[in-house]
């Protein structure tokens, strides 16, 4: 099991070292049963020590007539336990502890918690075995005593500070899935609401709340004299989604054994879903239409009249479904789902033939008739008919839903493609390079990018490759499984070059920004190009905006009421910022704007 690095929490426990964490007032009283303490664990570890993960010395209680007793908490390892019940080894074990500290002292009063009661209590969103392990001083440890207390303050310091950002904390790595080793890491992941981010971008906000949060796990660590590296990771609400869409192995582990130590209430649906099943890439999920019609054409053999009738509809409209889902399309009604696909597959696209339009219009006139009462009954003659001519569709659907794959991959091949090269010619552009040839590409982005080390250093082989899988996919090289990796690794290249182009606009954008007090406020001029905006008050949470002209020289004018939804358009639309010079001029505007009195803040 886990173990931590700075104390020798195992057989040998350093209970003066442990005292050290417990409150004045309770000392006096420890001193004198240290020993019985003590005594209380050997015992307690010769009979149980394979199962017991820690033993922890809990806080006086707060009712008086229990103030004399000593609290304990044991916490015993029930994930591999096959002999018995989860209440009979609680009980069990229970029992004997009970009885072996009321052999060593009357005082001592001990509990017995499980360790997937623990968890349990994480799932539920009760935080307060937590909290009470973290207020506890640790008597024997085998690492996870440690990590809890370690994570718990963490989780209380972020909170503390960001809990209007934070989604989900959750404890993961080798500590929960019963793998960790004394060299373990304390691993953890945070999940950051950014999906109403204004004043910056998404990427310059989890760096900056990287940054902090990994801060406070050392501070952590100092506070609670653990010194076990945590390793924190740091996840914004849109990329983890992503990834889950994407069936990122890493997340997908993270959901499957991560435990929750806060939640909104994001991560365990997330959790539950995929328990379920229900948790698929999107081809997957497509497929599940597609056979869904299979399904229940097979169910029609069995049955007649009102329940095949409905077997009938449902296996050509999820089926067609399925078809214009695949394409692009939002699955219509079922009563409009005939047109579209004529509109689209017999007409657009000319992929099917009007005969099986015909077919789903055919199954869906018999549902609506005996619907309206207007069809009493259906004969076998007609539930025959019926069946031939739906499995006759949905063999055709089948192919159709090859033709549509394969158009489809082609539009995506280009679209990534054409998303890679304006990626591409934006970051080279931010570099000073506008007039370039597409075959130059590869080696300026070497030359300018990589090589300035201002990328990832794979980023030109991986843009060489992205290159090459378009021109094999032109001349049908590529099988769809390379097909597949190669969209898949040229998303990632984007968003890598995207983040560069991210950083390098905010830091342009961050010196066009001048910061100004005045009285007990903090303003802000944001000058961009000929256009400035005025924010009043910068921590007011409803601000108030003005945009305004401003000159060569620096003089603004034309100040006039705007808002924040501008402001974006402003700054998405703006390219190639000028630098800002505080001149005469402008230190005069700031002045009539802010009052006599305004100072210039830097670095705020």
């Amino acid at each position: 099991m886990f173990m931590a690095k700075t104390k020798k929490t195992n057989k040998k426990s350093n209970l003066d070292e442990s005292f050290t964490d417990v409150p004045d007032e309770a000392k006096e009283k420890l001193e004198q049963i240290k020993s019985k303490i003590e005594s209380f664990k050997d015992k307690v570890l010769k009979r149980f020590e394979d199962h017991i993960l820690g033993i922890t010395l809990l806080p006086p209680s707060k009712d008086e007539e229990k103030r004399d007793k000593i609290n304990l908490l044991v916490l015993v390892d029930d994930s591999d336990s096959t002999k018995m019940t989860k209440d009979e080894l609680r009980d069990k074990i229970s029992s004997i502890v009970s009885e072996t500290a009321k052999n060593v002292d009357e005082s001592l009063s001990p509990d017995t918690l499980l360790l997937t009661d623990l968890w349990q209590s994480c799932y539920d969103a009760k935080y307060d075995l937590l909290q009470m392990i973290a207020t506890s001083a640790i008597i024997f440890d085998k690492g996870m005593m440690a990590a809890i207390k370690l994570s718990e303050v963490h989780k209380t310091m972020v909170l503390k500070k960001f809990e209007k950002y934070i989604v989900s904390y959750v404890l993961a790595g080798s500590l929960v899935q019963g793998k960790a080793t004394p060299e373990s890491d304390i691993d953890v992941f945070l999940v950051i609401d950014d999906t109403d981010v204004k004043k910056m971008t998404r990427t310059e906000l989890r760096d900056k709340l990287r940054a902090i949060i990994i801060g406070m796990g050392i501070d952590a660590g100092k506070m609670t004299g653990i010194e076990n590296k945590i390793n924190i990771q740091v996840y914004i609400l849109t990329d983890f989604w992503e990834s889950i869409k994407e069936a990122n192995p890493v997340i997908f582990t993270f959901l499957r054994d991560g435990i929750p130590l806060y939640d909104r209430g994001i991560f365990m649906p997330w959790k539950q879903l995929l328990q379920m099943g229900r948790i698929k890439p999107s081809p997957e999920a497509i497929d599940m239409f597609m056979h869904s019609g299979d399904q229940m054409l097979e169910r029609v053999k069995y049955k007649l009249k009102e329940i095949g009738m409905e077997d009938f509809f449902w296996a050509a409209i999820t089926t067609s479904q399925a078809a214009l889902m695949l394409y692009g399309f939002p699955p219509p009604t079922p009563k409009e789902t005939p047109e579209t696909l004529r509109q689209i597959f017999v007409k657009k696209e000319k992929l099917l033939e009007e005969k099986y339009v015909k077919i789903v219009e055919k199954v869906l006139k018999v549902r609506k008739d005996m619907e309206h009462g207007t069809k009493k009954d259906i004969d076998g003659k007609e539930v025959d008919d019926l069946y031939t001519s739906t499995q006759e569709f949905l063999e055709r659907m089948k192919k159709l839903f090859e033709e549509i794959d394969s158009l489809k991959q082609k539009q995506e091949v280009e679209k990534i493609f054409t998303e890679t090269m304006v990626a591409c010619r934006e970051a080279l552009r931010l570099e000073g390079l506008d007039d370039f040839k597409e075959t130059e590409v590869v080696s300026l982005v070497d030359k300018h990018l990589v090589k300035k080390a201002k990328v990832y250093s794979n980023a030109a082989v991986d843009l060489k490759d992205i290159i090459k899988a378009k021109k094999e996919h032109e001349t049908a090289k590529l099988s769809k499984p390379e097909i597949n990796k190669s969209i898949k690794e040229s998303r990632a290249f984007i968003r890598n070059i995207v983040e560069y182009i991210q950083r390098t606009k905010a830091k342009e954008l961050e010196s066009s920004k001048i910061r100004v007090k005045y009285g007990d406020k903090i303003g802000e001029l944001l000058v961009l190009n000929d256009v400035v905006f005025v924010i009043s008050n910068l921590e007011s949470p409803e601000q108030e905006i003005r945009k305004g002209k401003i000159s060569d020289k620096g003089t603004v004018s034309g100040l006039s009421a705007s808002n924040a939804e501008t402001l974006e358009s402003a700054l998405a639309n703006t390219k190639n910022l000028r630098k800002v010079f505080i001149n005469e001029p402008l230190y005069n505007s700031i002045k009539q704007i802010f009052g006599d009195k305004a100072e210039l803040i830097v670095g705020y």
